[in-house]
């Protein structure tokens, strides 16, 4: 998908459904979200918030942890099994950006982390501005990796840089008005094996043929026997830029 086509081709769609194949490694692997970036997502006073496209729960967790009345909502069973065994309490529901199961003006906020990319635009716009009440708040949050530290970079040469000019330039339309935009820094620890799960769970490894995962491992692995930053390292620090987009509905 591009910034200026809303519609999801086919294989963007068999893309985005092929987490489930990968979930647990997909839990082990990815990062959650630094706390600046939710503050400045949420608005004052919400209660009651959705996180569309929820996955294994990453974001879901965070805002269970400030006491909201959270509920996670995302297409594959397998990620929402995740979610529901490590978050019992709260619910966790099928269902696509495009046929939000929730009532007409059921949520203060509508938060999406790292997905909103994979939706057609026009039909979770309309749904979204369904399920918000009048006033609510449209929040997006994309982890992207900080390629300005050398191993970072190398690993952006195996696995694909994370320059996204998506995120840079997504616009929402109407109803959804006073759109700003918020970047956060910050870093994130995790092992050698976490790093390795972090690049199987990414779709277009998923979806590469077994020879081209195989391989793209492999690399991944060779970077960090290799590389003089990583070599006999059990912790890694993973520099990224927190890229936040925020909208009211009016």
């Amino acid at each position: 998908m591009t910034a200026n086509d809303g519609a999801v081709t086919r294989s963007e769609q068999d893309r985005s459904l092929s987490f489930g194949a990968e979930a647990a490694a997909y839990e082990r692997g990815r990062p959650s979200y630094p706390p600046d970036a939710i503050n400045w997502l949420l608005p004052d006073g919400a209660t009651t918030v959705l996180d569309l496209g929820a996955g294994t729960g990453k974001l879901t967790t965070r805002l269970v942890e400030r006491g909201l009345d959270v509920v996670a909502v995302d297409p594959i069973p397998e990620m929402l099994e995740l979610l529901s065994n490590s978050l019992p309490d709260t619910p966790a529901l099928l269902g696509t950006a495009e046929e939000i199961p929730l009532p007409d003006d059921s949520v203060d906020a509508v938060l999406v982390a790292q997905a909103w990319h994979w939706f057609d635009l026009d039909r979770a716009v309309k749904e979204v501005a369904r399920v918000l009440r009048p006033g609510g708040r449209l929040g997006l949050v994309w982890n992207t990796r900080d390629e300005r530290l050398g191993w970072v970079k190398e690993l952006g040469r195996i696995i694909g840089h994370e320059d996204d000019p998506f995120n840079a330039t997504v616009t929402l339309p109407e109803p959804f008005t006073a759109v700003e935009r918020h970047q956060v820094e910050w870093t994130n620890y995790l092992t050698p094996q976490a790093l390795i799960d972090l690049v199987a769970s990414r779709s277009y490894c998923i979806t590469s043929p077994e020879k081209v995962r195989t391989r793209t491992l492999d690399r991944v692995r060779e970077l960090l026997a290799t590389h003089p930053a990583l070599a006999n390292s059990t912790g890694l620090a993973l520099p990224y830029v927190t890229v936040c987009i925020r909208a009211s509905l009016t």
